[in-house]
């Protein structure tokens, strides 16, 4: 019998997630053994061509990362969307715009003013000698991919950490898969898993908030209990709290629970709930250790949220 065929796509996004799959280490030759890889542009040779000669719903799943930014993009998912039985929202990227969405802040056309100083900017047709050469259209909006496709599973992290792979790919090659829209990732805040939980004040308030680079945190103690804005309870658990056993705040980056959603909305829910003060001034003055706020509460989520992008004039 032939082996499930699988893809993987790369949008936009770092790489990381394409990272993590090689992070399975040893466990990949089990993957690759128990499954067909039929496009992975980023370590095989497919090409775009290879996909289109695919019957329609002849790839088991597709795991697609990076969020949706132009033209290219948006036509490859389209096409793996139709080949393919299940599509799976491979890391926040794509699950919820990540950090390439934090471009919703402006427009397609600021940016390229901004990074095309002298004012000649790429075109998307250019004609010479009777050849043409084409560019990918860059979007104004930054989508998350289910605003692009239909999307069937959703696989949180930046990137998801590869035992969760794993846990993923063993679910989709099995005969009772998860109900459709479903997280792979269990369904509690983050606080729930952390190895610091316990010395988490029950009425935890704060006059300060510090930013990392101020303070040298105490490796046994809740980070948000020492005035750095972490963001774990307003985060999803299932990456083991990494950044927490590295000594570094929660950035959110496997989104909110099933509970939430508006991820940022809820981020300054869990911030603004232990500031000490019900004066204005002072209030203000602690939040002034955000200096970015959209891109410390809506770091991987602006895409998703209810706000979408900044209004531009």
């Amino acid at each position: 019998m032939s082996k499930p065929r699988v893809a993987f796509y790369w949008a936009a996004s770092c790489g990381g997630c394409e990272e993590a799959v090689v992070d399975l280490n040893e466990a990949i030759l089990d993957v690759v053994n128990a499954v067909d890889i039929v496009f992975w542009p980023v370590a095989l040779d497919f090409k775009k061509p290879d996909v289109e000669a695919m019957p329609d719903g002849s790839i088991l799943a597709s795991l697609i990362n990076g969020a949706i930014r132009n033209s290219e993009q948006l036509e490859m998912v389209e096409l793996l969307r139709a080949k393919s039985r299940v599509v799976v929202a491979f890391g926040v990227c794509a699950q919820l715009g990540g950090i390439p969405g934090l471009a919703n802040l402006t427009d397609a056309k600021s940016i390229l003013q901004e990074v095309y100083l002298d004012g000649v900017t790429p075109q998307q047709l250019y004609r010479s000698n009777g050849h043409s050469l084409t560019l990918p259209e860059l979007f104004d909006k930054v989508l998350p991919l289910d605003r692009a496709i239909d999307v069937d599973y959703y696989l949180p992290g930046c990137p998801p950490t590869p035992k969760m792979i794993g846990e993923a790919v063993h679910a989709l090659l099995g005969t009772d898969l998860p109900p459709k829209g479903s997280v792979l990732a269990p369904d509690r805040a983050l606080c729930e898993q952390c190895p610091r939980k316990d010395t988490k004040p029950e009425k935890l308030m704060l006059k300060e908030l510090k930013r990392p680079h101020q303070v040298l945190a105490d490796p046994e103690t809740c980070l948000l209990a020492q005035g750095l804005a972490c963001m774990g309870p307003a985060t999803r658990e299932g990456c083991d709290a990494l950044c927490i056993r590295a000594n570094m705040p929660c950035t959110g980056c496997f989104g909110p629970t099933s509970r939430v959603r508006d991820f940022g909305a809820k981020a300054v829910s869990a911030i603004a709930s232990v500031i000490d003060s019900t004066d204005d001034a002072e209030i203000a003055r602690v939040l002034d250790a955000l200096p970015d706020p959209v891109g410390t509460l809506y770091r991987y989520s602006l895409p998703s949220s209810l706000l979408g992008r900044r209004r531009m004039e």
